[in-house]
């Protein structure tokens, strides 16, 4: 499994970075916007893509966040990967992925895997592949028994990605994966709709600007993801974390304050994120991609960072809650997010330090819930059970 040439502190400095800068791009009208991943790669110094996997091994991601402590792994929950672009290999990559970590197959044969794309999906020439190998090996990895669909939209237009967040909807997702982000506008509200089915969990990337706000993880019906800096033992027990810099947050600029947050924070806006969890490239994880679109693609192993890998991982999380209420007899999860509230910092590892901009209070992580890591990481063992018994 390579462990040898683990050491994400010899790391050297981001090599590619996705992501554009949150206030830089137009906000008039949010079907006229683009989103994208925000995504990192780093450059591992004596490694390959072709060598093998560096990072966070799945192993040692769920052993530090609790996963490993629980008995469910999502069965008869459908997670629906929401990205731009065609994959034509990202079956075959799930399948390298799954075979490297000893995880099940997850195969269109076996009714794991099934690829969804709008009509008139152009193959991908801008990188977006890369997002979608993160996504579906991740969330996987996360809830291996959870059935897994790929949606891809036929641009980054928000438009575009929109209406591929209805298909997935209409394809039977229970939960949805959205790792982009884009600029807020002031008629972003009439977008919420795409967000507001029952039954339905959306989870989306904050962004990784630092100090700023991206939708659709401000609308008050998605649980919005921030990142952090996640330090594990050789055994993977989780040892520290402190907040990212990259991490995006903030008030939004549009949209009000959810009855939800009342307890949480007093701007009377909506504040974002929600949750976190590990986005550090420096901490991040290894996905394997084959497809090669170009200058924009890296194929091979690599490892990458950017609060795009934690939302297919909070989106596992949420479909191993739903498959643990059937189960009981209950529903799926209805907007988790009235649910990640009340327990205050019960079930999460508080993050109480570090920055995300030089704005002040806003920009920096403190005790309680905070603009930049939300009520913090997951403890799986805690947040899970505490879902699946909420009414």
């Amino acid at each position: 499994m390579h462990n040898a040439r683990f050491n994400v502190f010899a790391l050297l400095a981001i090599a590619l970075v996705v992501a554009l800068p949150l206030a830089a791009q137009d906000n008039t009208d949010i079907l006229k916007g683009h989103s994208y991943p925000p995504l990192h790669r780093i450059i591992v110094p004596d490694a390959s893509p072709d060598a093998g996997p560096t990072g966070t091994f799945p192993g040692k991601m769920k052993a530090a966040y609790g996963f490993n402590q629980i008995a469910r792994y999502g069965g008869g929950q459908v997670i629906a990967i929401v990205d731009a672009y065609d994959d034509p290999n990202a079956e075959a990559d799930l399948g390298t992925f799954s075979t490297e970590f000893k995880l099940p197959a997850c195969t269109t044969a076996n009714g794991c895997f099934k690829k969804i794309m709008a009509a008139g999906t152009p193959a991908d020439t801008t990188g977006w592949t890369n997002e979608i190998a993160i996504d579906t090996q991740w969330a996987h990895a996360i809830a291996p028994s959870a059935r897994i669909i790929l949606v891809e939209a036929k641009s980054n237009s928000n438009a575009d990605l929109y209406h591929a967040v209805d298909l997935a909807i209409a394809y039977g997702a229970t939960v949805v994966s959205m790792s982009w982000s884009g600029p807020e506008a002031s008629n972003e509200g009439t977008s919420d709709s795409h967000f507001e089915t029952t039954g339905v969990t959306f989870v989306a990337s904050s962004g990784d600007s630092g100090h700023g706000v991206g939708y659709p993880a401000a609308s008050p019906f998605v649980v919005g993801v921030g990142g952090t800096s996640l330090t594990v033992s050789s055994t993977g027990v989780w040892t520290k974390e402190t907040a990212w810099s990259g991490s995006s947050g903030g008030e939004s600029q549009y949209e009000t304050e959810p009855s939800y947050q009342a307890t949480a924070q007093t701007s009377g806006k909506r504040g974002i994120p929600d949750v976190a969890y590990d986005g550090n490239p420096n901490t991040g994880v290894p996905s394997y991609s084959s497809y090669n679109c170009g200058s924009s693609c890296y194929t091979g192993w690599n490892q990458w960072g950017g609060t795009s890998i934690g939302a297919p991982q909070w989106a596992a999380l949420f479909a191993i809650a739903n498959s643990g209420r059937v189960a009981a007899g209950k529903k799926n999860l209805n907007q988790p997010q009235i649910l990640l509230y009340p327990d205050a910092e019960a079930d999460y590892h508080d993050i109480t330090s570090g920055t995300n901009g030089s704005c002040g209070a806003q920009c920096t992580a403190g005790v309680g819930y905070d603009f930049v890591t939300g009520l913090g990481s997951p403890q799986a063992n805690l947040l899970i059970p505490a879902l699946i018994a909420a009414p």
